[in-house]
Parts: C-alpha cells; structure tokens; sequence
C-alpha cells in the first residue's frame, strides 16, 4: 500500500454519555488506521487533551457546552480550530455536523484539501421533531443542504433514506456508506438469565430503548407503548438505557401513571449493554429521525427484534428482523404484539442474520472510498 493518509475529523454534539455518533467515530477511526491511515478525532470537551487510542490520535478542545442538551458541547472558537487544522495539515477532512461546522468546508477548499462531510442526521427530520410545520421544515432542510453540499467535495449518507433530502435538491456530490455493528460483541449467545431476571418478573414480556433522552429522539412513545400494552393485558416491562435532557420528566410521567419503566442511565460497559439488548423479547427505536441507527442495529446483532419509527431510516435497515410502526404509542404497541406473535427461534435468528449484512469492514471500506483513500486488502484479495 501506498503512504497513509492523515486523515482529520471533526465532530460536534460528542457528550461523555452520547451513543451512536461515539461509536461511529470509534470504529472508523480503528478501522481508518488498520487501513495504513493516520485518523485525528478532533472533538469538543471541558478542557484540553491530546491523547493517542485505538481510534487514533484525539484531541479535545474547550467547548461551549449547550443549555439543555444533557452535556453536549460545540467548537465555538474558529481561530483555534482553524489554527489547529494548519498545524495538522490533513490529507482529507472529515466532518460530523453540518450546522456550526460547515465552514470548515470553505477552509478545506481555500487549503486544497478534499473534504467529506457525514451525514448523521436529515435536516428536514430534526426540523419537524423541533416542531417546526412540514413545509417550512423542508424548505428550511433544502436551503442547508444545498448549502452543505456546495461546501464540500462529497457529502455520506449512511442510507438511501438519508440521502433523499439531498437527491431532491439535484446534489451530484452524495455516496452512500452504510455503518456498522460489531458482530463479535454483539451476539445471541451472550443472552444471560440472570439479566433477565433482574429486570423482568417470570412471564413478564421485557422491552429494551436504548437511546438518548431528548426530543428528537421521542423516547415518550416507547412509554405510551407500554401503558397501551398494559391496557390490552400485556404484561410487559420497559428498561431504558439512555440518558438526556428528558429524563427526570419521563421519569415523573411514569411515576404518574404507574408504568413499570426502569431507567438505567448510560449504561458505559458495552458488554453490560449487549447483554441486555440480548435478554430482551423486543427493542423500541421510536426515533423519527434516525438516519441509520446504531443502536437498533446492535439489537438485531444480539438476535433481538427491533420495533422502529416509519418515518425514520430504520424500516431500510432492520428490514424483516423487525417491525414498523406509526409514531404513536398504540402503533408500536401493535408492532410488538405483531412481533411475540412470532416463533422465538424464528425472530431471533432473523434478526441475527440481518445485523450480519453490516460488518464495520464493509462500512470503513466504504467511508475511505468516499474518501478516495486506499483501503485495506483482505483475505483471497477481495477489498
């Protein structure tokens, strides 16, 4: 292989606690540098450090944390960040936000460095979950995203779902790049009774959310599914491991209403997490706006059915290992009752079987093509 790349990333809306886009810049980053690349995370945090992972080399500079995001913290300071990015002298740009950073795309071209950016989530989606009316909302996401994707060499989206937003406005610039799971530690055979046991009683149906507890994410209806589901008679248990700017108020509604909900918090172990996702009967990913979800796919990996948002990306990837439903509480009630109507066997192996379709391999092979980086060969030749 030639000479490595030095390839820079940035990224916004990185929280101790956050989940999907963590995992997403971890594994690129490992698979980035078993590539032969040099990958450099660039991400915000309360103070400054420089320390070499798995991942790469990440940085963390002081970032302004924003109000009632639950800890998450934006790279405010421009001069900092483009005095940074001089002394790095990346061969290609990575970028994860496509609001406060998108002028770091203005900066490559000035630089001559080709720049990506990734986008991890539909403008129009997280517009409509602020509350903002449909039409308004898509006119808003249009003008965004032509603007994002004039400011780049290539703009990644993870699904086809994702990338409608920027077919629609005739963007000539997308690829797409699907991510990934880790199969190895995401697994059915990691299913534990004894996890089971300390969340469900005997013959109670145990549901998993794992997500981040704030609007855009709509962690409500995964609680409105539960009251639905106890009213039809269904004994059923909520866990919900996640945390976010919404989590006293749901936890205060489910104390009101006598819903059997435990909330874990971020659940940081890994390991703990997939053994959970594995011990559950279902998982809810109620998220409207989700581009790809990691968390989703992690359950499927863990040979556990997932119910999902029909306004989401989700239905594109869990396919028939799950179930869809509407955005209501009813509608994934109904989604789960489809969904246990199944043979055991049957759902879990099927969910296995598609997490399987999504290796991280595949996904870094797919993000450096984006990248027009070389990437790594592997057994029998075959990229």
């Amino acid at each position: 292989m030639s000479e490595g790349l030095r390839i820079v990333r940035l990224a916004n809306f990185v929280a101790p606690a956050s989940g999907g886009l963590r995992t997403a810049l971890r594994e690129l980053g490992a698979g980035y540098r078993a590539a032969g690349h040099e990958p450099v995370l660039i991400v915000p945090g309360h103070r400054f450090s420089d320390v070499d992972r798995a991942q790469g080399r990440v940085l963390t500079l002081p970032g302004a944390p924003l109000p009632g995001t639950g800890g998450y913290r934006v790279l405010t300071e421009r001069r900092r960040v483009t005095r940074l990015l001089e002394d790095l002298r990346p061969d290609r740009l990575e970028v994860s936000d496509r609001t406060t950073l998108r002028w770091t795309g203005e900066w490559a071209r000035r630089a001559r460095v080709p720049a990506v950016m990734v986008s991890h989530e539909t403008a129009h989606g997280v517009l409509r979950t602020w509350g903002m009316p449909d039409r308004a909302a898509r006119r808003a996401a249009d003008v965004l995203n032509s603007r994002t994707a004039h400011a780049y060499a290539r703009v990644v989206c993870t699904t086809e779902w994702a990338e409608r937003e920027f077919v629609r406005i005739g963007a000539r610039n997308v690829v797409r790049a699907p991510l990934g799971v880790d199969l190895e530690r995401c697994r059915p055979q990691d299913t534990d009774s004894g996890v089971r046991e300390r969340h469900a009683r005997v013959g109670e149906v145990l549901l998993v959310m794992c997500t981040r507890l704030s609007v855009e994410k709509r962690p409500s209806t995964g609680l409105d599914a539960v009251a639905e589901l106890r009213r039809r008679g269904v004994p059923v248990r909520l866990v919900v491991a996640g945390d976010g700017p919404l989590r006293a108020r749901l936890e205060q509604r489910a104390r009101a209403r006598r819903l059997p909900v435990d909330f874990l918090g971020h659940v940081a172990d890994r390991e703990a997490l997939a053994a959970l996702q594995a011990a559950a009967d279902v998982c809810l990913a109620p998220g409207p706006a989700e581009t790809f979800g990691l968390a989703a796919l992690e359950a499927l990996a863990c040979g556990t059915p997932v119910v999902v948002s029909s306004s989401s990306a989700l239905p594109e990837v869990v396919g028939a290992a799950g179930a869809v439903a509407g955005d209501s509480g009813a509608a994934f009630a109904a989604a789960v009752q489809e969904v246990l109507g199944r043979p055991v066997q049957h759902r879990r192996k099927a969910a296995r079987a598609r997490a399987e379709c999504f290796g991280w391999g595949a996904a870094v092979d797919a993000f450096l093509a984006a990248h027009e980086a070389p990437v790594r060969v592997r057994e029998g030749g075959a990229a």
